[in-house]
């Protein structure tokens, strides 16, 4: 009898909490991938959109979303090498223009200037 009780204690507890629990106890992260990833999707052969989209680290071969680019300067037309996820601005060393401005990711580029991936 004792048994029965502590069964629906746990079931009603259970119940209390089940719109906050992930669904067959996987994740809440691994159900999102899994829901992306259809049955039909070749893991071996991820086309690039997808590959790019999937987390650095979860990807088949790891690899940074960060690289090197050479930035233009609108003004002088002198060529800086700028990382892509620039912490600082980032000026022309020729006629001290701002080239890039740093945002919470990716350094956004000002106005006029063109870059050129190094490593893509």
């Amino acid at each position: 009898a004792n048994t029965a009780v502590t069964r629906t204690a746990a079931t009603a507890t259970s119940d209390l909490f089940s719109p906050f629990l992930p669904a067959c106890g996987r994740s809440v992260q691994g159900s999102m991938t899994l829901s992306r990833l259809s049955t039909e999707t070749d893991l071996l052969h991820l086309s690039a959109e997808l590959d790019k989209r999937t987390h650095k680290l979860k990807r088949l071969v790891q690899s940074p979303n960060s690289y090197f680019m050479d930035v233009k300067c609108p003004g002088c037309f002198h060529v800086c090498t700028v990382f892509s996820h620039a912490q600082s601005v980032v000026m022309c060393t020729a006629c001290s223009a701002v080239l890039c401005i740093p945002t919470g990711g990716k350094a956004r580029l000002a106005e006029g200037s063109s870059f050129r991936c190094k490593s893509c």
